[in-house]
């Protein structure tokens, strides 16, 4: 029987010329997948899976209609499917950090690794953030978790992410990962590992992934991906977790560089992720044969609803903890409290008054630091931040101005409506539009209030959409002047 032509596969006919594949990927597809790869091919003519997760952090005790009904995904505690006409990314309840737009299989890796509450994690590769924040959401704002990314644009992009799901126990970082070796000898229970990759699972989603696809690129890509690796190892403590993934189906770059990595240390063993029975097992074979590497884990389009993806739980036996703590020790001086490091906290405390009804969940396993008239709060377990290049460096609690405390919009996505002793709710239509394109609103059309009422309202006010903080604005005279960052702002 003759063989398909699947060098314009494509979702729709008219967009087959646009839909290429490049012709040293279908060789080399069929040669690894045989039977299989007539099923995988005709993947990309189906139309691609849409995933959003829902955020713990900012979960309310009933969730919108419209979010309830979406269907689960299997592997993900908090991942729903989503019909692409539903547009979520431009509701309200996107800007208050209710929810993560992300594909649903790269939402198995965080759920592979599991992070516990009060652990020390390491997001790698974390840009743009929907890793580490569904990360941070299994944390329930307890421990350490630092993102780090390389490139200065996208580490940006992941602060201002991991700031809109109201994440208080992260600290953004950019670095290369053997800069940030140093600083972090043997020292988290957990890193995720999400390599830079050829991205051939995202081809059927990303055109541009297609563009820059060669077999160079795949072997410059898992050359990469091994030295990565190699610096995660030595930021691991005795008995932890690494969580090794891709978006690639390249052999060189999953089986082949686990295979690497294992071979060069043997205090490392592969574990059999919780939610892998949702997926297919790796391929040994496409390493040397080792039946050791039958624990990794291959998301196939053509059998799973989601794009390609591969994962690897790396975990380090126990016996090497007495050794990572004593090499450790230096990388773990807390930062110190000094007269600078405490400015701000008589202001802090004013606004706390005036402001808060209850702080104790802000607090609690957080330190204040200033960096010039910027206040922080900053997860207990941070090392020393000299020589970090930290793009947020725990909780923007605020800016001192005048010998007053004006509250960050990050502050605002962290607190709880309760926790605030004035809240306007303006539910999520016309009202909540307004709000979030900069204009002042009256408390008399606001759906309800606390904390006083109407003319008497009068301060920082936490403005809620559907119960969930959406940012702040200030009362005076009847009217919620608006606090809602011009950047963010709708046109």
């Amino acid at each position: 029987m003759k063989k398909k032509d699947y060098t314009a596969v494509s979702q729709k006919p008219e967009e087959a010329e646009t839909k290429e594949l490049p012709s040293a990927f279908i060789n080399k597809m069929n040669a690894l997948l045989k039977d299989e790869a007539e099923a995988f091919f005709e993947s990309y003519g189906e139309g691609r899976r849409f995933g959003l997760r829902i955020n713990p952090l900012k979960r309310p005790t009933e969730l919108p209609v419209w979010l309830e009904e979406l269907p689960q995904i299997p592997w993900s505690t908090e991942g729903r499917y989503y019909d692409e006409s539903i547009r979520p990314g431009k509701h309200p309840l996107h800007e208050a950090g209710l929810y993560y737009i992300q594909e649903p299989s790269a939402q198995a890796c965080a759920e592979a690794l599991a992070p516990r509450p009060g652990e020390c994690v390491l997001d790698l590769c974390a840009a743009p953030g929907g890793k580490s924040t569904h990360l941070a959401g299994k944390m329930d704002q307890k421990g350490l978790i630092v993102c780090n990314e390389i490139h200065p644009a996208r580490a940006k992009i992941l602060a201002q992410n991991v700031e809109r799901m109201g994440i208080a126990n992260a600290v953004v970082t950019n670095m290369a990962p053997d800069e940030l070796v140093p600083h972090f000898p043997g020292f988290f229970d957990r890193i995720a590992v999400d390599a830079p990759c050829s991205g051939e699972g995202m081809f059927r989603k990303d055109e541009n992934a297609r563009g820059e696809w060669s077999e160079e690129h795949v072997r410059l890509c898992a050359k990469r991906q091994k030295e990565i690796l190699e610096c995660a190892a030595k930021m691991l403590k005795g008995g932890g977790r690494i969580l090794y993934s891709t978006c690639t189906f390249s052999p060189e770059e999953n089986e082949q560089t686990i295979e690497c990595f294992l071979r060069r240390h043997p205090d490392f063993h592969l574990e059999r992720p919780l939610n892998a029975g949702c997926f297919s097992p790796g391929r040994p074979e496409w390493a040397d044969g080792s039946e050791f590497l039958k624990d990794t884990v291959r998301i196939w389009p053509h059998k799973t609803d989601g794009e390609g993806h591969f994962m690897a739980l790396l975990v380090r036996e126990n016996k090497a903890e007495a050794e990572e703590k004593a090499a450790g020790k230096e990388g773990k001086k807390r930062s110190g409290k000094g007269k600078k490091e405490l400015s701000g906290i008589t202001e802090f405390e004013t606004f706390e008054t005036e402001a808060l009804a209850d702080s104790s969940r802000l607090k609690a396993g957080r330190k204040f630091i200033n960096f010039g008239d910027q206040l922080y709060l900053i997860p207990e377990e941070m090392p020393e931040l000299k020589d970090i290049r930290v793009l947020r460096p725990g909780l923007h609690v605020g800016t001192i101005k005048k010998g007053r405390l004006e509250p960050s919009h990050a502050l605002a996505l962290f607190l709880k409506k309760e926790e605030a002793l004035q809240c306007a709710e303006i539910g999520t239509g016309e009202l909540a539009e307004r709000y979030l394109r900069g204009e002042a609103i009256p408390i008399s059309e606001v759906l309800s209030v606390s904390g006083a009422l109407g003319e008497e309202m009068k301060g920082w006010t936490l403005v809620t959409a559907g119960g969930i903080s959406l940012g702040f604005a200030k009362a005076d005279r009847g009217t919620l002047k608006n606090h809602y960052p011009k950047g963010l702002r709708r046109p």
